[in-house]
C-alpha cells in the first residue's frame, strides 16, 4: 500500500499544481481589469466622460430648467384643449408675456444662479415704450442684472437700420434667428398677419438648417375678441420657415432680441 502512495504521489503533487495555476490566473483576470469591479456595460460601450467639480450639476441644473418650463408649456397647451383662452386682463396668463413668465415662474424655485443663491429667479418684464425709443415698444426687456435675479442674457439683437436697405435688414434678421437655440425666450416688435406690436415666444429647439425653420410656444398670437374681451390660442411645438418671422420684424422702427438662459445654473439648496 506505501509502495502504491509512493508511485502516486507524484501525480497529486502535479494535479494540485495545475489547479493553482488556474486559480492564480482567474484571480489576476479579476484584478487588472475589470470583470469583478467594473458595472455592467454594453460590450461596445464607451464609458461615460468624468465631468470637472460642478460641471455636470451646472449643465445639468440648465438642461433640467428649460426642459422643465417647456413642460409646463405642454401642459398649459393640452389644458387648453385648443379652445381660445381669456387673454385681455392683466392677471390673465393666456396674455403673450404673461404665458412665457407663468411656465418660467412654475419652475423657478427649484433653481438659482451659482453667485446668488439667495436670489429667486424671474423673467424680466418689458421695457417700458418710452425707454424703448425711437423703437416701438416691445423689442426688449428691462435692464435687470443677475444679481437681481435675472437668470438670462442678450444672445442676439435686431434692429431695423435705415442706412441699410430692406433686402440688407432681412440678411441681418434671417441671421438672427439662425442663432436660435432650444430654450431660449424671443421677444420681438411686429408688424405682421397676425397684428401689430410686442410679442413673446419659448424657442422649443434649436433652429432646423434642414428645414430652414423654428418650433416654439407661446399664446395669444393668434386670437380674437368677443364682446370686446380678448381671447387668445395657446400654440405648442408651432412651426414656421425663419423668414416669416423675419418678415414680421424687420420692418422700420421695429426690432427682436434672443434671451439665452445663462450658463451658471444651478440646484437650489
Amino acid at each position: 500500500m506505501r509502495k502504491g502512495w509512493k508511485r502516486l504521489l507524484p501525480l497529486l503533487l502535479a494535479g494540485l499544481l495545475l489547479l493553482a495555476a488556474a486559480y492564480a490566473e482567474e484571480a489576476e483576470i479579476h484584478m487588472d481589469g475589470s470583470a469583478a469591479a467594473a458595472p455592467a456595460q454594453a460590450p461596445d460601450a464607451e464609458p461615460a466622460p468624468v465631468p470637472e467639480d460642478g460641471e455636470a450639476e451646472e449643465a445639468s441644473a440648465r438642461d433640467a430648467l428649460i426642459d422643465g418650463y417647456i413642460e409646463t408649456g405642454r401642459q398649459v397647451y393640452e389644458k387648453a384643449g385648443g379652445k381660445l383662452q381669456r387673454a385681455h386682463y392683466a392677471g390673465d396668463i393666456y396674455v403673450c408675456k404673461n404665458f412665457t413668465t407663468y411656465v418660467f415662474a412654475q419652475n423657478a424655485d427649484k433653481y438659482r444662479l451659482a453667485g446668488y443663491p439667495g436670489v429667486r429667479l424671474a423673467v424680466p418684464a418689458n421695457q417700458t415704450a418710452e425707454d424703448c425709443k425711437p423703437y416701438q415698444y416691445g423689442y426688449r426687456w428691462k435692464d435687470v442684472s443677475a444679481e437681481e435675479g435675472n437668470p438670462f442674457v442678450v444672445a442676439a439683437q435686431f434692429l431695423y437700420d435705415t442706412d441699410l436697405s430692406k433686402a440688407e435688414n432681412m440678411e441681418l434678421a434671417l441671421a438672427l434667428m439662425r442663432q436660435v437655440q432650444k430654450g431660449d425666450y424671443f421677444q420681438m416688435s411686429a408688424d405682421y398677419y397676425y397684428g401689430k406690436g410686442a410679442h413673446s415666444a419659448v424657442m422649443i429647439a434649436d433652429y432646423d438648417p434642414e428645414t430652414d425653420s423654428v418650433h416654439w410656444m407661446d399664446s395669444n398670437m393668434k386670437g380674437e375678441k368677443k364682446d370686446g374681451i380678448r381671447y387668445g390660442l395657446v400654440q405648442f411645438d408651432a412651426e414656421k420657415p425663419i423668414r416669416w418671422w423675419a418678415e414680421a420684424f424687420c420692418k422700420k422702427g421695429r426690432g427682436a432680441t434672443i434671451y439665452r438662459l445663462r450658463d451658471d445654473i444651478v440646484f437650489a439648496e
